[in-house]
């Protein structure tokens, strides 16, 4: 199966340490959110192909935080992983909005084929290229990271998406609609800057410092990533 972004939303950061490594090791993504407030937020910000969302968490419990999400019209697959195996229990996972449950203790091979069998659901795992390149630009999407030149940029969850939407769209005028509805999940303009200001701070940590610059303004239409100069 391609490669799936996963977000493990587990405040026992022992056993999401398990998960992770074991996600990593059959060759997919998987980022981790030790409360629901930081679960919630990265569910909102990043383009993950399933979430796996412990029952009880502290700050945000596991179904008002998928509650949150289907309020906000995100509809990633979510897996409820619960210690509590009863009926009464598993029915509110799955009215609030959950689309698995499995109870504790697991195997993890039933959990990752329950993860891939959600996965396949949506439409499947991507099966885009792991890696994307413009010039000395790279980025990994299974690894998370981007470098330029071979070193390393760091870049905050919505700016490695935003990376990530035009490097898939490398030498195509990307419009703000689009960036709207891919990057930001938003379905209407919101009348903000928000897009400017972050291809700001992108053109910023990908282009300072280097005499060839990748992300260019194309004027009255939108952004571009190329190789070569304006």
């Amino acid at each position: 199966m391609a490669a799936m972004r996963i977000l493990i939303i587990e405040d026992d950061r022992e056993a999401a340490a398990y998960l992770a490594k074991a996600f990593r090791e059959a060759g997919h993504l998987a980022d981790h959110a030790a409360d629901g407030l930081e679960g919630y937020g990265l569910a909102s910000e990043g383009s993950y192909d399933v979430l796996i969302v412990d029952r009880m968490l502290p700050k945000l419990d596991g179904l008002s935080l998928i509650g949150g999400l289907r309020e906000q019209k995100i509809e990633t697959p979510v897996l409820i992983l619960s210690a509590l195996g009863q009926v009464d229990d598993r029915v509110k996972g799955l009215r609030a909005g959950g689309d698995d449950y499995l109870a504790k203790p697991y195997a993890f091979s039933e959990l990752l084929a329950r993860v891939e069998v959600l996965a396949r659901r949506r439409g499947g795992a991507s099966h885009e290229p792991t890696i994307y390149r413009v010039g000395d630009l790279e980025l990994d999407r299974l690894g998370h990271s981007a470098t330029r030149a071979g070193k390393e940029i760091v870049l905050q969850p919505r700016e490695f998406r935003l990376l990530e939407y035009l490097m898939k769209h490398a030498g195509q005028v990307v419009t703000r609609t689009m960036l709207l509805e891919n990057v930001w999940d938003y379905h209407f303009d919101p009348q903000t800057n928000v897009i400017d200001v972050h291809v700001s701070r992108l053109r910023a940590k990908i282009d300072k410092g280097h005499a060839a610059p990748l992300l260019h303004t194309i004027r009255g239409a939108g952004y571009m990533i190329r190789d070569g100069a304006r």
